[in-house]
């Protein structure tokens, strides 16, 4: 029997009453559909219907939209359904996460680099007012995985460093700011830590190589940490954890290791019993590959609630989803008791809440207070006192390279350095989603400032540009048509590298002795600016002067500006990981 009087929920007996009566009154399909954390494809009032009366979803999340759009989403959701839902955002960086028309506060580890605790409380708080203000009442955050891998684009620019202790603490800070707000609720992940293995486990498996010991001093620590202070929620993720697994089964074979999700060594014995977690457990996204290579989805689904999830995050394909839980619930796979204490958990924490207590249309603020909240100036603020704090100062090997002025060095020559483009980057391209360049934004920055700016073009987008013109490029000017260097050194008196990789690796394309790639440092000054993955040292060791500013908003390039032309001085960021990326070459 679950203590719904315990911590995290705190139960009346008025309101522990509710959760028992509501349960008994529930049917077969109701109870199963509570198991399900649904996503929106669509904002149509319809569809949005069918969502609680055909598959009587517990929780919902949504892609962003505009924040009037957003509420008025939540408001059909909350009005359709017999239970009231929570409905999460994944505020992990600011409101921004949760609207269209939030405010982007920083992420993780701009967070950490600024080095106080006060930014990721203020973080927790204002994200998620603007988050409440338009019907959420769930952040899918903190993100309190711990960075150790360089590698691993999952969650390098999203957790707290790679300091258990730092991550333990700005942890917390978050969940204290989001508790300021009165009935809202937190989920940490990704339970039981990602950050070791350099895979996404969107794509593939993902493994925690640590032992018990290991694991109690650090992600150990986070969770306990963020538990005492009244952690609601926990999200699983898929990521195995063997050593401790086996610790907790002896008779578990290689083959039968699980993740997270699918593992009752780690959710009911490591979570639950190990640390006391009396809370809910709510699954990563259940078509990620890091769970779905394990088994066939009719069994996959029953067995994360029988492991010891409560909710599973997202459908594949709701009809058929809904009809596996709900034979597996009738068949006796997931029995009487297990689906009671899931429903316990759901149910408490929606009592903890506060939303068993309004009435459907109180569960989601009106316009008014919608448009006091977005945007509010102490938000925008915070953005800027982060960035000019976080703005990180990694490598600086020639020390007379800063400040920067017109006089030192009129010409400015920019390179921007992209990423691989994925197929959805692609598409977004394609359709106009992608937003605009973080170079012309900064071009136009300096020219306002008294410098001359050209923005250098590759061989590689000027030949593509002559093929779409229906001229023929010249490959051989492409492989052996080089400049001198006094030619090429001529044009500028100082570089700017702009390093505008969302996460991954840097492409380079494949000139020889092109200016993309930043051969010249010790023919002309150079300063490489990492926007938004701070790890490019691993690929551009040579940069002898690097920056981390960790993403490309206009407030962070204003911030970046005026450093370089106060100079190192004005830099107070923290590399709160290894951005030379344990590579001994990327310090020389």
């Amino acid at each position: 029997m679950i203590d719904l009087k315990s911590k995290p929920f705190c139960l009346s007996d008025r309101d522990c009453g509710w959760v028992s009566e509501t349960i008994a009154g529930m049917s077969d399909e109701e109870k199963v559909g509570q198991l399900f954390f649904g996503i929106s494809s669509s904002f149509e009032e319809d569809y949005l219907k069918k969502l609680t009366g055909t598959y009587h979803i517990g929780g919902c999340r949504y892609n962003t939209a505009s924040g009037a759009a957003v509420r008025r989403h939540n408001e059909i959701l909350q009005t359709a359904s017999k239970i009231p839902l929570l409905i999460a955002c994944n505020t992990e960086s600011g409101g921004s996460n949760a609207c269209s028309d939030g405010t982007f506060i920083g992420s993780g580890i701009k967070i950490a680099a600024a080095g106080k605790g006060e930014y990721a409380y203020d973080l927790g708080k204002m994200a998620n007012e603007e988050a409440a203000a338009i019907g959420c009442n769930m952040a899918f955050a903190p993100v309190c995985d711990i960075a150790y891998n360089w590698e691993n684009t999952e969650i390098i620019s999203r957790a707290f460093g790679n300091d258990p202790k730092q991550v333990a603490g700005m942890s917390c800070e978050y969940l204290k700011g989001a508790h300021t707000i009165e009935g809202f609720a937190c989920v940490a992940k990704h339970f039981p830590g990602n950050g070791l293995d350099f895979r996404d486990a969107h794509l593939s498996n993902n493994v925690n190589s640590f032992d018990l010991l290991q694991w109690d001093e650090t992600y150990g620590k986070v969770y306990r940490d963020l538990i005492k202070n009244d952690l609601e929620a926990v999200m699983a993720g898929h990521i195995m954890l063997p050593k401790v697994a086996r610790a907790i089964n002896n008779k578990l074979k290689d083959e039968d290791m699980m993740p997270a999700t699918l593992s009752p060594e780690i959710i009911t014995g490591l979570l639950r019993e190990h640390l006391g977690f009396n809370g809910l457990v709510i699954t990563d996204a259940s078509h990620m590959v890091g769970m779905t290579c394990r088994m066939k989805r009719s069994d996959m689904l029953p067995r994360a609630i029988n492991a010891g999830c409560d909710m599973l995050l997202f459908f594949n394909d709701p009809d058929e989803d809904f009809a596996i839980l709900l034979n597996a619930y009738r068949n006796g796979t997931i029995s009487e008791e297990r689906m009671r204490d899931a429903l316990t958990r759901i149910l408490g924490l929606k009592a903890h809440m506060g939303l068993n207590r309004k009435k459907p249309e109180q569960l989601v603020p009106d316009e008014k207070a919608m448009n006091c909240i977005l945007g509010k100036p102490e938000y925008l603020k915070a953005q800027k006192d982060i960035c000019d704090k976080g703005i990180t100062l990694v490598k600086y090997k020639d020390p007379d390279v800063l400040p920067i002025t017109p006089k030192r060095y009129p010409r400015i020559m920019l390179v921007e350095i992209k990423g691989a483009e994925s197929g959805m980057t692609a598409l977004m391209k394609a359709v106009g989603m992608s937003g605009g360049s973080p170079v012309e934004s900064l071009k136009q920055k300096l020219e306002d400032r008294g410098f001359q700016v050209f923005v250098y073009e590759n061989p590689l987008d000027k030949m593509r540009r002559q093929a779409e013109a229906g001229q023929k490029p010249d490959f051989n000017e492409f492989f052996a048509g080089k400049s001198s260097i006094a030619e090429f050194t001529a044009q500028m008196d100082l570089v700017i590298t702009v390093c505008n990789v969302p996460s991954g690796r840097p492409a380079f394309g494949l000139s020889k002795g092109g200016g993309e790639i930043p051969w010249y440092v010790f023919e002309v000054p150079t300063i490489v600016v990492g926007c938004e993955s701070p790890t490019m040292l691993a690929d551009i060791p040579e940069a002898r002067t690097y920056i981390n500013i960790y993403d490309s908003r206009e407030a962070t390039l204003d911030a970046l500006v005026d450093k370089l032309m106060q100079g190192p001085a004005s830099f107070q960021g923290r590399d709160p990981i290894d951005s030379f990326c344990g590579l001994f070459d990327a310090r020389l």
